[in-house]
C-alpha cells in the first residue's frame, strides 16, 4: 500500500522536474539568442544537472549550448569540458569536433586537438578553418623552438581591476596611452548579461618623468557613457579618436546590442561629443574596430557584412571629410572563415590584426601584414614571438620602436583581458653613469633624460648615491640630458652598435648659484692673449652655453696680488674680454657674455677640493695679501696662482624664454 501511494506522487514530481528543465532551457536558450552568453551559460549548468541521465539526447544538446557559451565567453577550460558532455551524449552533426579542437587547441593541448580537426576534417576535407587549426597544431613545437625573442610581462600600473584591453598611444610623443576598462560599474547599470563585466569605458595614462605610468582615470568628457565604449585608433596627429560604441537596448524579451564606430575631436585637452559614422544604411550590421591608415586615406573596420570570408572580416572604406566609400574587403590573404579583428596600423603602413582562423598558437593570434603593391597581395606572418594559446590582440607599438603595449586574457581563470607590455630581447643594452656636481659629489635628485632617433623620449632618476642606470635600444643615436633644480643642464651623446656592450655616461652638473673656477685657461704673462692650450676649457664652456641656452653669464678673470690695482683691473678686463671674443667666435650670442676685469680685489675662499690638492690650506679661509705673506716662499707662489684665475657665474636664466 506505502509503495503504490509514492508511485503517483513520484510520477507527479518527475512532471514537474521535467517542466522546470523545459522551462529553464527555453529561458536559457532565449538568451542565447540574444548573445547573453554568460546568463545563458548559468542557466543551461543548471537545466543540465536535473536532466535525466538516460535523456541523451536533450544532455547532449544542452552541454553542446553550454560549451559554445563558454567558448563566446573566453572560459576555455569550461568549454573544453562541456564539450566532452556533449560528445559523450553524441551530439548530432559533427560541428562539435571542430569546436572542440578549437578548444583544446585553446587550451595549449595540441596533441588531441590534431584528432579532433581530423574527425571534423574526415566530413569536411576541405574546410579551411580545420586545415589551418591542424597545420598550426602540427608545426606549433617548431614555431616554438624559433620564436623571435620578445620579452612579454604583464603591466603593474595599467592593469586595473576586471578586465583591460586594448591600448592605443597618441602619436608624436607616445607619452600618452588610451584603453578600456570594465574597471567601474557605472551608475544605474547591471553586470552585462553578454560578457559578466560592467560596460567598458576609455581610461587614460601618461607616463611621468621617470618614464612610470600614472594611475589610469577615466576620460572626461562626452567620449564615455552608459554604454559600452572601446577599440579605438588615433589619427596620425593625435586630434581625432575613432572608436567603437556598443549601444544595448533593453526590453521585455530580452537585450540587444548593436556596435557602430564614433568619432570625437581633440581640442587642446577637451574632446568633442561623439558623431556616428555612417558606414552603410543597413543599421543591423556590425562596424567596429577602427584604424586609420597613415596617409589617412582609408578607415579601416571590422563587419560581419555579407560579402565577406565568414565571421567577422576587416574590410576598408574610402574616406572624404564625413562621407565614405564603398566597403572593400581585405581578401583571403587576411581573412577567413573565423574572425579577424583589432585592426592597427603602425607609421611605416604595417598592419596589424588578430585571427582565429589563420595558423596559430589558439584562440586570437596577433598577425602582421605587409602590402605588396608588385603582386597586389598582402604578405602574413604570425607574430609568434608575443602570441600564446590563449586570446592576443590589441597591439600598439612606441612609433618606430620595437616595443609597445598589447592585450592578453593568458593565465587567466576567467578569461579576463590585461595589458602588457613588450619588447625585443636581447635588442637592448645598459647605459649607466653617475651625476655629480663640480666638486664630485652626488646629485641625488638629478634627472636624465634621454631621447633617440627612433622617437624614444623617456626619463631617468638618479638614486641618492648620484647613480643611474637604464636600458636602451642597439642601433641608435642618443642624446642625454642630466638636469637639477639649481644647477645648469650637462648633455652626452653617444650611439649604441648592435653589439652587446655596456656604456657609461657621466654628468657633471654645475651651480647656478656659485661662481665656477674654469681650469686650465692659459695666458701669455702679463698679457691678455690666450694660448692655444686654453682651448679643451674654452670648447667645454661652449658645450655648456649651448646645453642651457637661456642663461647669460659673467665672465670674471682675478689677478694676485702683485701689481697695482689700475694696472691688475685693467689686465685682468682685458682677459676676461678676450675669454668673451672666444665664445662670441664659437657661435654663442654678445647677449648672453659680459666680461669683467676683478684685479686683485676678490683673492680665493679656500674649498674642500683645494685643501685635497694643498693640506697646508683650510677650508674656508681667505687667500688675501696678509694671509700669503704669513706663508714661506713656496706656499706664497702656489696661493698666488690660485689667485690667479678666470671664473663664470650665472647672471640670468631667461634668456629669449618669454
Amino acid at each position: 500500500m506505502k509503495r503504490l501511494l509514492s508511485y503517483p506522487a513520484f510520477l507527479c514530481l518527475a512532471l514537474l522536474m521535467s517542466c522546470s528543465v523545459t522551462k529553464d532551457i527555453r529561458k536559457a536558450d532565449k538568451h542565447y539568442g540574444y548573445g547573453e552568453y554568460t546568463e545563458a551559460a548559468g542557466i543551461y549548468a543548471k537545466a543540465y544537472r536535473r536532466i535525466q541521465s538516460s535523456d541523451k539526447d536533450l544532455r547532449a544538446q544542452v552541454a553542446y549550448r553550454q560549451a559554445e557559451c563558454y567558448r563566446r565567453c573566453n572560459q576555455p577550460v569550461k568549454a573544453e569540458n562541456a564539450y566532452i558532455k556533449a560528445i559523450r551524449y553524441k551530439y548530432p552533426g559533427d560541428t562539435v569536433y571542430l569546436r572542440y579542437a578549437e578548444t583544446l587547441h585553446k587550451n595549449g593541448k595540441y596533441k588531441p586537438a590534431i584528432t579532433n580537426y581530423g574527425l571534423y576534417l574526415d566530413a569536411h576535407p576541405d574546410d579551411v578553418q580545420a586545415l589551418n587549426g591542424l597545420f598550426a597544431c602540427l608545426k606549433i613545437e617548431e614555431w616554438k623552438a624559433s620564436l623571435p625573442p620578445y620579452q612579454v610581462r604583464k603591466s603593474d600600473r595599467l592593469n586595473l581591476k576586471r578586465g583591460n584591453f586594448c591600448p592605443i598611444l597618441l602619436p608624436q610623443e607616445y607619452q600618452t596611452v588610451f584603453f578600456s576598462s570594465s574597471a567601474t560599474l557605472k551608475e544605474g547599470t547591471k553586470i552585462s548579461k553578454i560578457t559578466g563585466l560592467p560596460d567598458n569605458d576609455f581610461y587614460v595614462s601618461k607616463l611621468d618623468q621617470f618614464g612610470v605610468w600614472e594611475k589610469p582615470l577615466a576620460v572626461e568628457g562626452p567620449i564615455n557613457t552608459e554604454f559600452d565604449e572601446g577599440t579605438g585608433c588615433f589619427d596620425a596627429e593625435g586630434k581625432v579618436l575613432y572608436f567603437t560604441r556598443c549601444v544595448t537596448k533593453t526590453g521585455e524579451e530580452g537585450s540587444s546590442s548593436q556596435a557602430n564606430i564614433f568619432r570625437s575631436v581633440r581640442s587642446g585637452e577637451q574632446w568633442s561629443e561623439p558623431e556616428l559614422l555612417r558606414l552603410s544604411l543597413d543599421t543591423t550590421i556590425l562596424f567596429a574596430h577602427p584604424a586609420v591608415s597613415p596617409d589617412g586615406r582609408y578607415l579601416y573596420y571590422v563587419s560581419d557584412m555579407e560579402g565577406g570570408y565568414g565571421g567577422k572580416d576587416i574590410w576598408r572604406s574610402e574616406m572624404s571629410g564625413k562621407t565614405f566609400g564603398a566597403p572593400e574587403n581585405l581578401g583571403p590573404e587576411v581573412n577567413t572563415p573565423g574572425d579577424e579583428m583589432f585592426p592597427y596600423f603602425r607609421p611605416n603602413d604595417e598592419l596589424y590584426f588578430s585571427s582565429t582562423g589563420l595558423p596559430g598558437l589558439g584562440g586570437l593570434d596577433i598577425f602582421k601584414a605587409v602590402w605588396s603593391a608588385e603582386d597586389s597581395t598582402w604578405n602574413v606572418v604570425n607574430m609568434l614571438g608575443l602570441n600564446s594559446n590563449a586570446d592576443d590582440f590589441g597591439i600598439a607599438f612606441f612609433g618606430k620602436e620595437e616595443r609597445g603595449l598589447f592585450s592578453s586574457n593568458r593565465k587567466e581563470a576567467k578569461g579576463i583581458d590585461k595589458i602588457y607590455e613588450f619588447g625585443q630581447v636581447g635588442r637592448t643594452v645598459e647605459v649607466s653613469g653617475y651625476v655629480v656636481d663640480r666638486q664630485g659629489n652626488p646629485v641625488p635628485d638629478a634627472v636624465i633624460r634621454i631621447v633617440n632617433d627612433n622617437g624614444v623620449n623617456t626619463k631617468v632618476k638618479a638614486h641618492k648615491d648620484g647613480s643611474y642606470s637604464h636600458e636602451v635600444e642597439k642601433g641608435a643615436q642618443y642624446v642625454m640630458l642630466g638636469t637639477c633644480r639649481g644647477y645648469l643642464n650637462y648633455s652626452n651623446q653617444f650611439y649604441s652598435k648592435d653589439k652587446d656592450t655596456s656604456y657609461v655616461m657621466d654628468f657633471i652638473l654645475t651651480s647656478l648659484h656659485l661662481p665656477v673656477r674654469i681650469e686650465n685657461i692659459f695666458f701669455e704673462f702679463d698679457r691678455w692673449r690666450l694660448m692655444p692650450e686654453s682651448a679643451p676649457a674654452l670648447e667645454e664652456l661652449v658645450k655648456l652655453l649651448n646645453d642651457n641656452p637661456h642663461v647669460t653669464i659673467e665672465i670674471g678673470a682675478h689677478t694676485d696680488r702683485k701689481g697695482s690695482d689700475e694696472y691688475n683691473e685693467t689686465l685682468s678686463g682685458r682677459r676676461a674680454q678676450s675669454v668673451v671674443d672666444y665664445l662670441i667666435g664659437m657661435g654663442i650670442e654678445k647677449d648672453r657674455l659680459k666680461a669683467q676685469g676683478y684685479g686683485k680685489s676678490r683673492p680665493t675662499k679656500v674649498t674642500q677640493e683645494m685643501v685635497e690638492h694643498y693640506p697646508f690650506l683650510k677650508e674656508g679661509d681667505i687667500l688675501d695679501e696678509k694671509y700669503i705673506e704669513s706663508l714661506p716662499l713656496q706656499r706664497q707662489e702656489i696661493c698666488d696662482q690660485i689667485n690667479r684665475r678666470c671664473e663664470f657665474k650665472v647672471l640670468k636664466t631667461t634668456y629669449k624664454l618669454f
